[in-house]
């Protein structure tokens, strides 16, 4: 009985195909648009952590002032020095690696051109500590750290609008001129595109010591870049690394931190719940389609009835029961949801993979919102079919055989 009540209700839904397909195109909209935002979402998020894992892992940032950014520090606040990162290293449990950092803007030239780029100064561990990697060439030996050697490790998109172009000319092993000093460059960096501070590969890095003695003719240290270990937990860790600072800057009781520590776990976590919560909210707007779709189909098959009295009459008149009827018109309802669903699914990934590349985010792919969008579609035709189907059982079989 049951595979021909389901054989009977699709071939209602073959008989009209314009009209079944008008009637579940809410629902393709409603099912692709869920699975799309959703699926976009999830890629929006990956590519924020991606981008802060590309910063480097478990991190803490260290600035003088009390935040990061314009404005933050002000004249009267002291600087880092390099005691501070090996009083760091040596007395924080839990820190795997310290990295003292300056910086300064400065125009390099070599190979007849010139370009504008920040020169970043500092140790071996800042290579470590970043996640940089070298696509050629090597990084400073101990030595060339400690004597402040003429030597720099540059970004691709240094070493492409410097020797990009140039037929046999890679940049390594060239010279390069920063403000007023020669260097030789002796590796060229893994390039890792844009990041939340900008492009990550315009740089030039050199030691610290040459950084100090040739660029900026200061001892000051912008930045103190600290990785902890595996499974260290940030929270005392920062607590202790801030109880050390305000020993070694002298800072009483009743005064406020000259100093500011930023955790770029916090804030993966932070843009990622903050990814989550409106990914849910875009899938509820975009859910709200589905309703309307399942009132098309319910309109629909109000109308589907009442087009069908007589024929439901006869089905009754002759011996049909009223579960088979309701079951009729129910598979039918449902047959158009879910079919709706299956083709938004089909939508809505191609969808998000073509906008995945136009918005440079990973394709998320997500079985389970998939399926349970198209649970939810059958489901749709189950709630809103139910009162059509429910009316057609329960006609009186002369008054429908008498209807014209």
């Amino acid at each position: 009985m049951l595979f021909s009540v389901f054989m009977l209700a699709l071939r209602s839904v073959r008989r009209n195909l314009l009209r079944s397909f008008l009637t579940i195109l809410g629902i393709v909209i409603g099912v692709s648009a869920v699975i799309t935002m959703v699926t976009l979402g999830k890629g929006a998020t990956r590519a924020i952590e991606d981008k802060i894992t590309s910063l480097g892992t478990n991190l803490l940032i260290v600035s003088p002032g009390q935040r990061i950014g314009g404005g933050g520090g002000g004249g009267g606040v002291p600087q880092f020095t390099e005691a501070d990162a090996e009083a760091i290293a040596a007395q924080i449990g839990g820190v795997a690696a310290v990295a003292p950092q300056g910086q300064a803007r400065a125009t390099v030239v070599a190979n007849g051109r010139n370009w504008a780029t920040t020169v970043t100064g500092s140790t071996t561990e800042w290579f470590a500590i970043g996640n940089w990697a070298l696509a050629a060439g090597r990084a400073f030996a101990p030595d060339e750290q400690q004597s402040g050697a003429a030597v720099c490790v540059i970004g691709e998109t240094v070493r492409r609008e410097l020797y990009g172009g140039t037929p046999g000319v890679t940049g390594l092993g060239e010279a390069l001129r920063i403000r007023q000093f020669s260097c030789s460059v002796i590796g060229i960096l893994v390039p890792k595109g844009q990041g939340g501070m900008g492009d990550q590969d315009d740089a030039v890095i050199v030691p610290l010591h040459t950084l100090q003695r040739r660029v900026t003719g200061s001892q000051r240290v912008s930045f103190l870049v600290v990785s902890m270990a595996e499974g260290a937990d940030s929270a005392p860790l920062k607590a202790s690394l801030g109880q050390l600072l305000r020993e070694r800057r002298h800072l009483a009781d009743s005064d406020d931190d000259n100093f500011n520590i930023f955790d770029t776990q916090q804030l993966a976590e932070t843009l990622s719940s903050t990814m989550g919560v409106l990914t849910q909210l875009l899938g509820a707007v975009a859910a709200v389609s589905l309703l309307v779709g399942g009132i098309g189909i319910m309109n629909i098959m109000l109308v589907s009835v009442t087009e069908r009295t007589r024929e439901i009459g006869l089905r009754l008149a002759v011996g049909a029961l009223e579960g088979e009827v309701l079951l009729q018109f129910l598979i039918e309802a449902v047959v158009l949801s879910a079919l709706g669903g299956a083709v938004g699914v089909v939508v809505a990934t191609v969808a998000s993979w073509a906008l995945s590349g136009v918005m440079a985010v990973p394709y998320a792919f997500d079985p389970a919102i998939n399926l349970l969008s198209l649970l939810f579609s059958a489901a749709i035709g189950v709630l809103f079919g139910y009162f059509p189907a429910r009316r057609a059982a329960r006609m009186d079989p002369i008054e429908a055989l008498r209807h014209e």
